[in-house]
């Protein structure tokens, strides 16, 4: 039997999600993660928003999950329309591991086009996990514009989201390589190459899409090279 958890646990439990020391932030995370209480989430949620520490973050999402969704997702879906770029990629983050669907709504596109890096891979991965069955095109669709953003962290965050879809994805990769910049067409060249062989990294994908790409050669990636 699971004893109810009592009004000083919770004070100090949320005290201690403000300490100065990180490792006793991560202790108070992993404390509130094993006695879920609908008393933790707002401060949980609001933790996430400033947390500096990623090892301190990644505990306060479990420390949600562990919560039920309906306690959970009505304030992180809160959190989505906050100017404070943490806050909605670490709450974009969450809504990614909790997987309930009644979020998906408000992934828009503002949050899969977010200036902000973070905030829009975290949209991606969301975006992946929580699309509806039969609107994938469409998602991949809304992506599509995203590929050649960034560095190499930035682009497989989004060729890994797009491939999560599955081959729905060709017809926007095949239009992107019909007309693009160079980076984008060989972004989408490399995105193809990964979803056709899992095995293939994406250092080896990018700089094959991009030899592929300079020649002028050929629709699939490989074409042209020796």
């Amino acid at each position: 039997m699971t004893l109810p958890v009592q009004d000083t646990d919770v004070t100090c439990a949320l005290e201690g999600l403000e300490a100065d020391r990180s490792s006793v932030r991560l202790r108070a995370a992993m404390a509130v993660g094993t006695m879920p209480d609908p008393r933790f989430v707002g401060g949980l949620v609001e933790r996430c928003a400033v947390e500096p520490d990623f090892q301190v973050r990644e505990m306060l999402t479990w420390a949600l999950t562990r919560h039920s969704a309906a306690q959970t997702v009505p304030v992180l879906l809160g959190e989505l329309r906050s100017a404070r770029a943490q806050a909605r990629s670490q709450a974009l983050h969450t809504l990614s591991k909790i997987g309930d669907r009644q979020a998906w709504p408000a992934i828009t596109r503002a949050l899969l086009s977010d200036a902000d890096d973070e905030v829009a891979r975290s949209a991606w991965r969301a975006a992946a996990v929580l699309v509806p069955h039969g609107e994938e095109a469409e998602l991949a669709a809304l992506l599509a514009p995203q590929l050649g953003r960034g560095g190499r962290e930035m682009q497989l965050s989004l060729s890994r989201a797009l491939i999560e879809l599955g081959e729905v994805i060709l017809p926007v990769l095949r239009g992107v390589k019909a007309d693009a910049a160079p980076g984008v067409r060989a972004h989408a060249l490399a995105t193809e190459r990964m979803l056709h062989d899992p095995e293939a990294g994406f250092e080896f994908a990018i700089e094959e899409a991009k030899r592929v790409v300079a020649l002028g050669t050929g629709e699939g990636v490989g074409a042209g090279t020796c």
